[in-house]
C-alpha cells in the first residue's frame, strides 16, 4: 500500500516513525511543511524537515522534540559571548546540517536535492520531500503586527494574539518534484496530527496540492491534533481559540472537509463522533496519543486497518 503523508512538527514525526515501522520504506512518501524555514546567521534552517529526518533516523531529542539527542551547544555559547542573539537554540551537530544545506544551496542544488542527500547520509530510506523548492515563509498576523513565524513561535513564545496567517509568495510557488504525483498515485494520503494553520496550511496553499487532494483516487485520512479540547504540543489550541473557532477535533475536521474521506478521532472525544459524521465524513476512533514507540506503531497499524 502506497502512503503519502502531509507533515509538520513533532506530532507528525511521531506518527511517521510508527508508519516507517510497519511499512516498507518504498511505500511511504512524506511531504513536509517548509513555511517554517528561515535564515539565521546566514544559514538556511528547515525546522520541520530536520525534525522529520532526525526522527526517522533515530537521532531526535525526545526531551525537546527538536534537534539532536545528546547535543552540545559550544558554538551557540561562544556566539552569545560574542554578543550575538541566541534565542533560536541550535546545537553543534544540528549546526552541521544547516552549514551543509546552506553550502549545497549556494552551489545551485535545490531544497529537494539537498533533503534527499541528507536523508541518504542519515540512513533514512523513506522518501522525504519539501512541499516546494521555493521560499514561502509563514507570516503570523497578530495584535502586535505581522511577525515571521520563528519570531512568533520561538522568540515571542506564541505570546501575541493571532489574527491570521499567510505564506509569503506561495501563489507564485510550485510543488517540489514528486509532491503532486505522490498524492495522485497513493492508495492513501494521511494528514498527520499537525497544527492545521501553520504546519498543514502552508502545504495546502502550494498551488496544485489541494486540487490534487480533491481529485486523487486515494483515501484521504486526517488524524486529529486536538484531544479533549487541547493540543498535545504547540500553539494549535490557542490559535484556534484566537481565530474564533471552537477548540475541538470537529473544528479540525471542518478545515479539511472539502478533500477528506476519513477522520481519526481520539477515544477521549467519542462524544464528538456524531458531529463529525454529520459533516459527511467517516470517523474512526482510536487512541491517538503517542507517548512511546509502541503507541506510535499501534496508531500506524490502526490507520492502515481503517483504510478500505
Amino acid at each position: 500500500m502506497k502512503i503519502t503523508a502531509l507533515a509538520g512538527g513533532v506530532g507528525a514525526a511521531k506518527l511517521l516513525s510508527g508508519l516507517a515501522g510497519v511499512l516498507p520504506s518504498d511505500d511511504l512518501t512524506v511531504v513536509v511543511n517548509t513555511g517554517d524555514d528561515f535564515r539565521w546567521m546566514s544559514l538556511y534552517i528547515c525546522p520541520d524537515l530536520d525534525t522529520v529526518t532526525y526522527t526517522l533516523a533515530s537521532l531526535d531529542n525526545p526531551a525537546t522534540g527538536w534537534g539532536v539527542r545528546d547535543e552540545t551547544f559550544h558554538c551557540l555559547e561562544r556566539l552569545r559571548l560574542l554578543g550575538c542573539e541566541t534565542w533560536f537554540q541550535l546545537g553543534d551537530r544540528d549546526l552541521a546540517t544547516h552549514i551543509y544545506r546552506t553550502h549545497c544551496l549556494q552551489r545551485g542544488q535545490n531544497l529537494a536535492e539537498v533533503t534527499a542527500a541528507l536523508c541518504k547520509q542519515n540512513g533514512v530510506a523513506v522518501r522525504i520531500l519539501p512541499m516546494t523548492n521555493c521560499q514561502v515563509p509563514t507570516m503570523v498576523h497578530t495584535d502586535e503586527g505581522t511577525l515571521a513565524f520563528q519570531d512568533y513561535f520561538v522568540r515571542r513564545m506564541c505570546a501575541p494574539r493571532v489574527c491570521g496567517c499567510s505564506f509569503e509568495g506561495v501563489e507564485a510557488s510550485s510543488a517540489a518534484p514528486g509532491v503532486i504525483e505522490s498524492i495522485q498515485d497513493a492508495d492513501a494520503v494521511v494528514v498527520c496530527p499537525s497544527n492545521p494553520y501553520i504546519s498543514i496550511g502552508p502545504i495546502l496553499a502550494v498551488p496544485g496540492v489541494r486540487a490534487s487532494l480533491l481529485t486523487t483516487k486515494a483515501t484521504v485520512i486526517a488524524v486529529t491534533p486536538i484531544v479533549a479540547g487541547e493540543a498535545l504540543k504547540g500553539p494549535a489550541a490557542a490559535m484556534m481559540r484566537q481565530l474564533g473557532h471552537e477548540v475541538s477535533a470537529t473544528s479540525v475536521a471542518r478545515l479539511y472537509l472539502d478533500f477528506l474521506d476519513l477522520f481519526v478521532l481520539d477515544r477521549r472525544d467519542q462524544n464528538l463522533r456524531e458531529q463529525i459524521t454529520a459533516l459527511g465524513l467517516e470517523v474512526f476512533t482510536v487512541d491517538t496519543v503517542m507517548d512511546s514507540m509502541r503507541s506510535r506503531v499501534m496508531l500506524a497499524e490502526s490507520l492502515l486497518e481503517a483504510l478500505p
